[in-house]
């Protein structure tokens, strides 16, 4: 009998969220599986604490666990390798935070700038410890199992024809695409991704929780399940192949 597997949204920094989405889902065992999406980083206060339980996790749960890579931790691995170029931290996207989880320094606050004694210490990336680096550059790009694919994203389309995920030579575009012909247009398997907060997701065709702009959205074959952790929203879970919701939110 095949498991269940629960996909897990961007998580941005909020552990508390994490951990109450978590007391959440039911008993798990060796047939389960976790998914997460990626995106553990960045906006909320305690990136580090994500990280590190999320590291942990396989010797926690009996469940298999599948981290994903996320544009965040993209961006933060191109900042390690090349230095900082001036668009892939921009303040907006909450490297800040990042940061200061890491160091010990105050929490940021949201539109924050950075004082100039921790200019070049973010612009590098050196402040992340070796082995989550080495953890952060092993992240896959996707997951796919009986029930479905598992990206950041989406997936970008060739020739009229949507592209698998081992089909890319470059799978970054699956981190970082937002096209509304994916979330309109595709039919296929079901694709579960995160990335576009749902409430930026178009309502009308959700066909799971169109009254609830910040719920989980279900198009045709595709779950977006980005629902703002970290940016003032909540965690989300779904669960294959029963589809059933889970949510950190009281």
């Amino acid at each position: 009998m095949a498991g269940r597997t629960f996909a897990i949204g961007d998580i941005h920094g909020d552990i508390h969220a994490l951990w109450r989405l978590l007391a959440k889902l039911p008993e798990l065992d060796e047939k389960d599986t976790i998914v997460f999406l990626g995106d553990y980083l960045d906006r909320g206060p305690r990136s580090k604490d994500v990280i590190d339980y999320v590291r942990r996790l396989p010797k926690e749960t009996k469940a298999r666990v599948v981290a994903l890579r996320g544009n965040h931790e993209d961006a933060w691995l191109r900042v390690v390798e090349r230095g900082w170029d001036g668009f892939v931290l921009p303040p907006i996207n909450g490297c800040l935070a990042a940061y200061r989880s890491y160091v010990g320094g105050p929490p940021a606050s949201e539109g924050e700038e950075m004082r100039q004694d921790e200019k070049a210490i973010v612009m590098s990336g050196q402040f992340f410890p070796d082995e989550v680096l080495r953890w952060l550059s092993d992240l896959p790009y996707w997951y796919e199992d009986e029930h479905a694919i598992y990206v950041h994203a989406g997936l970008p389309k060739r020739n009229d024809r949507w592209v698998h995920p081992s089909e890319l030579e470059d799978p970054t575009v699956l981190l970082w695409i937002r096209d509304e012909d994916f979330f309109v247009n595709y039919r296929g398997k079901t694709i579960v991704f995160g990335h576009t907060t749902t409430a930026c997701l178009p309502p009308e065709l959700s066909s799971f929780t169109p009254d609830d702009p910040e719920d989980l959205w279900a198009g045709v074959n595709v779950i977006g399940i980005d629902t703002g952790c970290g940016k003032g929203g909540f965690l989300t879970a779904v669960e294959f192949p029963a589809l059933n919701v889970y949510e950190s939110r009281e």
